[in-house]
């Protein structure tokens, strides 16, 4: 794999990809070269077909202190267009790790806070050594969330107590009590563990972890905090177009295979589909306090759509109207 990087370390091991967050001078803190460079380092991770899984970790004793303040501030971005251009860069990089179409697995030692303990918590699955420590102190340097996963693992309750007290010493056999990570290990054991369970996922059907990822990674959608007004409006548009490709959204039998449509049939697919305009539409109205509800009514909803479809004989590919479109990943 390539050796290009500045500010990542990206190797094979077999059918297991390694990639390193590799500033230890700044504790791995992630600026906007290595946010370029994580991007193409997963382009290539998903182009190389014989690697099945990817662990992450840090370089130097610990895995990331978050996003690189030091060099926000001498960059000083100024008005909203150049803060959206920031906080969308932020907010897909992180979410790249998951939605790739590749198990992810996050090794984490040492300090894991902010930017960098939401990019171990995107991961598929994280596992840490007994010396980890994770928080969200960013609301103690006037900073937010950008990518706000937090709730979907701990529950909205203790996500609340976290972000709004800036919590930064959570141990790690207290982020495994809390559900935000799957397990402790000593630090020697960290990296071979991570390689291990990698490596038991990739002799599995690559398509099958694949396809099982995308269901769930659909099926529960972290939310950004920034655009999220234009993306609703971009789901409601694609929910919309959704209902005219007959060619790449749905895949039609032969005209002699068309199933006959009884009347309950027909009733039962309109209301389907009439409540899912509904509620398609209805998002365009919500404020961003409501936005996560949102978002797993619209999951509901292709789901019910893709039901519905099936249930009158037709195949139906709603890949499309996946939350992503709302999360502003690429």
């Amino acid at each position: 794999m390539s050796d290009a990087y500045q500010t990542i370390r990206l190797q094979r091991c077999g059918a297991v990809a390694l990639l390193t967050l590799a500033r230890p001078q700044r504790l791995n803190a992630i600026d906007k070269r290595m946010l370029g460079e994580l991007q193409l380092s997963l382009d290539e991770v998903e182009r190389d077909e014989e690697v099945r899984a990817l662990v992450v970790t840090g370089a130097g004793g610990n895995f990331s202190s978050g996003f690189d303040l030091k060099e926000q501030m001498e960059t000083r971005p100024s008005g909203v267009d150049a803060w959206r251009e920031i906080l969308d860069r932020d907010f897909s990089t992180i979410m790249r790790f998951w939605h790739l179409k590749k198990p992810t697995i996050a090794a984490v030692q040492g300090y894991c806070l902010a930017g960098g303990c939401e990019l171990a918590l995107s991961c598929d699955i994280t596992i840490a050594a007994e010396d980890a420590v994770f928080g969200e102190p960013e609301l103690k340097f006037g900073a937010g969330i950008v990518v706000m996963i937090l709730p979907w693992l701990v529950g909205p309750k203790r996500a609340k107590e976290i972000i709004l007290s800036g919590a930064d010493r959570i141990s790690a056999p207290e982020a495994a009590r809390i559900g935000l990570i799957n397990r402790v290990v000593p630090p020697d054991q960290l990296e071979s563990s991570a390689l291990a369970l990698s490596r038991h996922i990739a002799v599995i059907d690559p398509h099958l972890v694949q396809r099982t990822k995308q269901a769930r990674s659909r099926r529960w959608m972290p939310r950004s905090t920034s655009t999220s007004r234009s993306r609703a409006k971009a789901a409601t548009t694609n929910a919309s177009s959704w209902r005219l490709r007959d060619k790449t959204g749905c895949r039609r039998p032969s005209p002699g295979a068309m199933p006959a449509l009884s009347g309950a049939k027909m009733d039962n697919l309109g209301s389907l589909l009439t409540e899912t305009c509904k509620t398609f539409a209805d998002a365009r109205a919500l404020d961003d306090t409501d936005r996560a509800l949102t978002y797993r009514q619209l999951s509901e909803a292709a789901s019910a759509v893709e039901r519905a479809l099936v249930s009158v004989g037709l195949t139906p590919d709603v890949s499309h109207l996946s939350l992503q479109d709302l999360s502003g990943s690429q």
